[in-house]
């Protein structure tokens, strides 16, 4: 009972700490830096990891039932995951496909390949960060080709 006692206290603490000592706490219990102010967030991040460590996190059974469950959930709702050598977003369309979008008044092409895409003579790792190059702003580029409702 002692140990949930202090476990308790430890999560008290959190809420009487400013936004910099949250950030701190995060190191602490993260290994590493964090940058945001967010105060709930923090409070919640380090909370959730101070008891994850203190109790337990979860079982390699839950973790593998997670990974399985989220290759069902839709893409909006599930979690960011890598992708496998063989998968390929689904939303994307097929390598040698050109995107065109107007935008500025002006039409912009986009060749889509295997692995990246070329836009303007360079080569771009996501489609997002060929809306960035276009419109200079972030896009989820998807939304911005009109490629988020795609289905295969």
């Amino acid at each position: 009972m002692a140990s949930i006692t202090a476990l308790q206290r430890q999560l008290a603490a959190l809420e009487a700490m400013t936004v910099r000592e949250l950030q701190e706490q995060y190191l602490i219990v993260f290994g590493h830096e964090i940058r945001t102010h967010n105060r709930p967030y923090l409070t919640r991040k380090i909370a959730w990891r101070i008891q994850e460590q203190a109790e337990g996190g979860l079982s390699d059974r839950a973790r593998r039932k997670i990974g399985e469950m989220s290759k069902t959930v839709p893409i909006r709702h599930g979690l960011p995951r890598a992708k496998s050598d063989s998968e390929r977003d689904i939303r994307l369309p097929a390598p040698g496909t050109v995107l065109r979008r107007t935008y500025g008044g002006k039409e912009h092409r986009v060749h889509v390949a295997e692995d990246d895409f070329e836009y303007s003579g360079k080569r771009y790792a996501t489609i997002s960060q060929v809306a960035r190059a276009i419109t200079q702003k972030n896009w989820n580029g998807f939304m911005f080709f009109n490629l988020a409702e795609r289905k295969s």
